[in-house]
């Protein structure tokens, strides 16, 4: 047997589990996740056909499913409303509604578990007759300006509930330095900002606009979401949003895009959170469902990697489950 003469042989460094631990670069546990969760006004939940696992949540479906990510470590949850259609109009008025969906469940929820974090979304699309995240005009141009406004009212209405943070996204330009404006005129100094800074227009966000019935009525949204070929427009977002106050910024989606949270991550010492959105769980649900892949190992190793590139949290429908398996 031939013997080759190498003074190094990085495989030494691998020969065991307890070796590989000594010098594992990625690390990864609950602490690292927020948990998305649809919520509704029905009294029972509504399983979601694209989204095995996850469902649009009554008010007791989802005391049920925080107490059981709450009890394996998982410790912050971003809320998504499923808005009955009678409540939306071309203005998202429901939005700020201090008695809407939204509000209420914060409060329930803070009451139950006041340490748990609370994010809320801040966009118009579930509220809008339209489903975008802007106001629409008559010839179906978005209005940055004056829906930003009626962003203001709902970051407020959200922050008087009990929201930890603060999750606008709608790409929207301005509204990060007129959210916190309007936070710190009230009173909420303390109320953090994650924006959504790097949101592109990605193909993989269907399921998640059939969870809420919140697809666009006509149009798509590339004319304020990021073109899905650009990365150095990122920058160009994450200098602004830290210039207006951003605590946090977003990437999303998170799998496609890991060259631009990295990016991200080179050029910001802000925290950087990544999404992991619906259509990346469909996909690696359908693929398991099938016996194609092995979901647990390619489940937890897509979120290694989205932490490997630079991420600090992790938006992922994966979140109780992958507590479990951590």
């Amino acid at each position: 047997m031939t013997t080759l003469d190498l003074l190094s042989r990085p495989r030494r460094n691998r020969r065991s589990a307890n070796i590989r631990a000594f010098h594992r670069e990625t690390h990864l546990g609950p602490q690292h996740f927020i948990y998305p969760l649809f919520v509704h006004e029905k009294a029972a939940d509504e399983p979601i056909s694209a989204m095995p696992g996850c469902s649009r949540l009554s008010p007791e479906g989802l005391m049920r499913e925080v107490e059981e990510a709450w009890d394996v470590g998982v410790r912050a949850l971003v809320l998504f409303p499923a808005i009955e259609s009678a409540l939306k109009t071309p203005t998202g008025d429901e939005s700020f509604n201090d008695n809407g969906l939204i509000p209420r469940t914060i409060k329930a929820l803070k009451d139950r578990w006041p340490e748990l974090v609370v994010v809320t979304d801040v966009a118009l699309d579930p509220y809008s007759t339209e489903g975008h995240d802007g106001l629409v005009s008559p010839d179906g141009r978005i209005l940055n300006d004056e829906t930003i406004e009626v962003l203001c009212k709902q970051a407020l209405s959200q922050a008087r509930a009990g929201a930890d943070i603060i999750s606008p996204s709608d790409m929207m330009d301005g509204r990060v330095g007129a959210i916190r404006e309007s936070l710190d005129a009230e009173g909420f100094i303390d109320v953090s900002i994650l924006a959504y800074t790097a949101k592109y227009a990605s193909a993989f966000y269907g399921p998640f606009r059939d969870a809420l019935d919140s697809a666009p009525k006509h149009g798509d949204k590339k004319t304020y979401q990021m073109d899905p070929c650009n990365v150095r427009e990122a920058m160009r977002e994450v200098a602004l949003d830290e210039e207006e106050g951003a605590d946090m910024i977003m990437v999303k989606p998170a799998g496609p895009y890991l060259d631009v949270i990295r990016a991200v991550r080179e050029f910001t010492v802000l925290p950087v959170a990544a999404y992991q959105v619906s259509g990346e769980y469909a996909m690696l649900k359908a693929a398991c469902e099938r016996g194609w892949l092995e979901e647990k190992k390619v489940a937890v190793e897509s979120l290694q990697a989205i932490r490997r590139a630079g991420a600090d949290m992790i938006l992922t429908y994966y979140a109780k489950q992958a507590a479990v398996w951590l």
